[in-house]
């Protein structure tokens, strides 16, 4: 089964892609060329940890401010503080109201935000804390899954003006019914590119646990190799595929707004992974495919008796966010991400169509913005999964992707195999073409 990827998702104020973060109105912009100095650096929650680990972020801060940029932090909530949160929850209610987790759990990133404003006053720095409504960040009223639609930066531009560092609380916002919302799963990147581009900032710098983005993921394929630079597009299908360096959000956000996006480790000054747009000549000069990525977060679901305009109108309204789609006779196959399940299950049911899961798949993909204009890839990619004994069940594709659901248990195997057929590990030539690697590994 060969299908192109589709997306639908719900959405409750708001468009597809959203629109330019706009400054409220002109008295809120900055004086002409002021924001020319300004960046945005993000740093997420293993960044920001433990005491120790914010002393060292608000180092890093003053540092910056003391080499004449204008700084923005957007900072995650402490280690896994988010994940208490919502345990506690869960410990109180089985099915937490949305609008009061959503009150619950933007605590985290506030309190980071505080403690490092502390540091930096005990550096000697003029530095303020904000919530994302202080922030001006505004979006639409879905609670847990929130789209940023307006960025009102007038408080941010003060505090810069006088020479501030400003942290802002990521991962949330102010609704347009007056409400705390939260944006999802990694919500502090789309935080930080909205800043950035709302600010005219010059780059956005995601400081996380990883020095950057890998051909595959390290704990399966030891050899992966860094990647100096990869394409908008290539971000969003490897981030959509199972990479979880970058919210796909995030990275849609940078890419509709021409955002830069250095994607570096919290713990060294080293030269991260640069996403940007496909002009670019380091872009250019890169290899065919960027990277192998896989998931196990994906249920996929079997759906017959409804037709597909009433399917995916009541999945979107419930705003389950569906990738693969596929339709052979009266069956349409689906996936969705697994924290998606509940509300799914109840969505088909309330349908009374009749519907199965396949819990024991996952998805390989591989991914490389040179397979628009290079012959073989998937030529390469079918004979090595054969060659391993790996059967795919579900395939799709997008013009920068093929990606293939197979058997759990051979998710892993499926990964190695394919970053080593198409040359990707350390101290390997990159830009090989496919059908050589295949016949070399035959």
């Amino acid at each position: 089964m060969f299908a192109r990827t589709g997306a639908y998702t719900g959405r409750m104020r708001a468009t597809e892609f959203e629109a330019v973060p706009a400054v409220g109105t002109d008295v809120d912009r900055p004086a002409e060329g002021s924001s020319r100095d300004v960046v945005v650096m993000k740093f997420g929650g293993t960044s920001v940890a433990d005491p120790e680990r914010i002393l060292a972020v608000a180092r890093r801060l003053a540092d910056a401010n003391h080499a004449g940029v204008r700084v923005v932090a957007v900072l995650s909530a402490m280690g896994s503080s988010t994940d208490e949160l919502l345990a506690l929850a869960r410990e109180v209610s089985p099915q937490p109201h949305e609008r009061e987790l959503d009150m619950l759990v933007s605590v985290g990133e506030r309190i980071s935000c505080a403690l490092a404003a502390m540091a930096l006053i005990d550096l000697g720095q003029d530095a303020i804390s904000l919530t994302g409504s202080q922030a001006g960040i505004v979006t639409d009223t879905a609670h847990g899954k929130a789209k940023i639609v307006e960025v009102r930066a007038r408080r941010i531009h003060e505090a810069l003006d006088r020479g501030a560092i400003v942290l802002v609380a990521g991962f949330q916002g102010v609704s347009l019914d007056a409400e705390v919302t939260t944006l999802g799963r990694g919500g502090s990147d789309t935080t930080a590119v909205a800043l950035a581009a709302a600010l005219g900032a010059s780059a956005c710098e995601i400081f996380t646990d990883v020095s950057g983005v890998y051909t595959a993921d390290p704990r399966v394929v030891p050899d992966a190799r860094k990647l100096e630079v990869v394409s908008y597009d290539e971000m969003l299908e490897l981030a959509a595929s199972g990479a979880r360096v970058l919210q796909l959000r995030s990275v849609e956000f940078a890419r509709n707004h021409g955002v830069p996006l250095h994607v570096r480790s919290s713990f060294s000054d080293d030269e991260g992974t640069w996403v940007t747009a496909e002009e670019d000549e380091r872009v250019l000069e890169k290899a065919i495919i960027s990277g192998v990525t896989h998931t196990l977060d994906e249920t996929v679901y079997r759906v017959e008796g409804v037709p597909p305009a009433t399917l995916f109108a009541a999945l979107a309204a419930a705003h389950v966010n569906v990738d693969t789609i596929l339709r052979v006779g009266d069956e349409i196959v689906l996936s969705a991400p697994n924290e998606d399940h509940a509300v799914a299950a109840r969505t088909l049911d309330a349908l009374g169509t009749r519907w199965t899961v396949d819990a024991e798949l996952g998805k390989v993909s591989v991914v490389g913005a040179g397979m628009k204009s290079h012959p073989g890839v998937a030529a390469t990619t079918f004979a090595t999964l054969e060659a391993h004994g790996i059967e795919p069940l579900i395939v799709t594709t997008s013009s920068i992707k093929i990606a293939c659901h197979v058997r759990r248990t051979e998710v892993e195997r499926a990964v190695k195999a394919l970053h080593d057929a198409f040359g990707l590990g350390e101290g390997i030539p990159s830009g090989v073409e496919p059908q050589a690697v295949t016949r070399g590994g035959e």
